[in-house]
């Protein structure tokens, strides 16, 4: 089969790989018919992980199910399903919290794993023509037939519950103010996320004018950063109180304002002085253990320079982590059934799995309006 295979940094391509097969009686083979680019392929796609070349990548999948274990009992040979990023088996202590995030059984000796994603498991990703998905009855979302919401549907594996873990994180409520860091494809969607569960006003911090005119339409306020420091700007907008909640949908690769040069602690610290005293952020943008493109030691080692201070002084609550999918998917999967969210005004590009290597380079450079592609094989 076809698919998207890491050689070096900044390069990929389509390449002939074994097709997957049944290997255990929970297995099920899909057909895929979407698989969405995310930004934290990125990291792997600009070297900035231990990924090694051959992996395929891909962790936001959905299709039809062609061949079916012995050992599934909901699932059929047609089904049209959507997976989470989250590789889960559903029993292990994490799982049956429903913290699938971090499953123990499907990764030994780390907690959680995903589909073509570096240190995450052995799982080969989506951006492919099939798709092993192990204890498939746990990790399948069954979707109605047909092709009816293709691009709403293919955001459940991944950004649209983590936008929408965010705003859990930071445990935003009805009739509240929210600041969002990052416009891209995550912050887009816990925007819209924070406005779905009633916020009264929510901010949108970012630089790329695409992004920012994106959050206006859903009804955000843009708060463009190259224009000057976003914590004043929502400040002046809040009468010097700052938000309620915020909402850290950047992670490590952040830029500093007008310095043009990363600094990995900056959202974070922004958020801190951007919250009112007593208020909560959640943090689903990625942190890592390590980064060898890190802008210094510390960084390289994961370690940032936080207003720890700052924060306490304030009593500021955090929440942080990868998004348990399986906790939201369904309920989202059903507001999309029933017209009360449409998640796909993220998706900028549809293309060709053949596509691949042009779309990642221009969605690394923010080029060309990319902000979400979605590749159909």
């Amino acid at each position: 089969m076809k698919a998207v295979v890491y050689k070096e940094p900044f390069t990929v391509a389509v390449e002939e790989v074994d097709k997957p097969r049944i290997q255990h009686p929970n297995d099920v083979v899909v057909r895929v018919t979407s698989t969405a680019i995310c930004g934290s392929d990125l990291h792997m796609y600009e070297g900035r992980t231990g990924a090694e070349p051959g992996i395929v990548f891909g962790h936001e999948n959905m299709g039809i199910i062609e061949e079916v274990g012995e050992g599934v009992t909901l699932l059929k040979e047609g089904d049209r399903v959507v997976m989470p990023f989250n590789v889960a088996c559903g029993f292990c202590p994490n799982c049956a919290a429903g913290f699938t995030g971090y499953c123990t059984t499907v990764n030994p000796g780390f907690a959680g794993g995903a589909y073509g994603y570096v240190a995450m498991g052995p799982w080969q990703g989506g951006q492919a023509e099939y798709l092993r998905v192990p204890y498939a009855d746990f990790n399948c979302l069954k979707l109605p037939e047909g092709k009816e919401h293709e691009t709403d549907f293919i955001l459940l594996a991944d950004i649209f519950p983590t936008g929408y873990h965010g705003c859990e994180l930071a445990d935003v409520r009805p009739g509240e103010s929210v600041a969002v860091y990052g416009a891209g494809p995550v912050g887009l969607m816990a925007a819209y996320s924070a406005l779905l569960r009633g916020a009264k006003k929510v901010f949108s911090v970012d630089r790329v004018p695409e992004r920012l005119q994106k959050a206006e339409e859903i009804g955000a306020v843009p708060i463009n950063f190259a224009e000057g420091d976003p914590v004043e700007q929502i400040k002046e907008q809040t009468e010097g109180v700052g938000t309620d909640k915020g909402v850290d949908a950047v992670g490590y690769q952040a830029m500093a304002q007008g310095a043009g040069h990363e600094e990995p602690a900056v959202v974070l610290n922004s958020l801190v002085g951007t919250v009112r005293p007593t208020g909560a952020l959640g943090v689903p943008g990625l942190y890592v253990p390590s980064d060898p493109g890190g802008p210094d030691e510390q960084a390289k080692q994961g370690m940032l320079l936080v207003a720890i201070g700052k924060l306490f002084e304030k009593g500021l609550r955090m929440g942080t982590g990868q998004c348990n999918v399986k906790r939201y998917n369904r309920q989202l999967r059903d507001m999309i059934i029933e017209g009360r969210a449409k998640p796909s005004f993220v998706v900028s590009h549809e293309l060709g799995l053949d596509q691949a290597p042009s779309a990642y380079d221009k969605f690394d450079k923010r080029i060309e309006g990319y902000t979400k592609v979605v590749l159909h094989p």
